[in-house]
């Protein structure tokens, strides 16, 4: 019922910026949490960022002032600002969304909590 497409990967030099975007279609972007995963060759899915169903923001802490999740409802989309981007940011970026209503005001960085998946977006950041 719910889609999310992410875009916006690509291949960037360190110290970059780079802004990943997730446009859902289906039901009202409104009632769901949003979170971003990543996952890096060889390596676990791991939690990058999330935003509650009202837009409480959280973070890793290894992208803690780095990073700034945002999301635009009547627009539909949710998006994820990459600033400074380092080689260990280089990872496949996920796009993942939940309506459990405990996502009122919080959210998690546990992919098992999500229900809807993106296709996931290349991210390179090399010299």
């Amino acid at each position: 019922q719910l889609q999310l497409v992410e875009s916006g990967g690509g291949l960037v030099q360190p110290g970059g910026s780079l802004r990943l975007s997730c446009a859902s279609s289906g039901f009202d972007l409104d009632v769901y949490a949003i979170a971003w995963f990543r996952q890096a060759p060889g390596k676990e899915r791991e939690g990058v960022s999330c935003i509650s169903i009202n837009g409480s923001t959280f973070y890793a802490d290894s992208v803690q002032g780095r990073f700034i999740i945002s999301r635009d409802n009547t627009k539909k989309t949710a998006s994820l600002q990459m600033n400074n981007l380092k080689p260990e940011d280089t990872a496949d970026y996920y796009c993942a969304a939940d309506r459990d209503p405990k996502f009122q005001a919080m959210c998690v960085m546990t992919d098992d909590e999500y229900v809807y998946w993106g296709q996931g977006t290349q991210v390179t950041v090399s010299s």
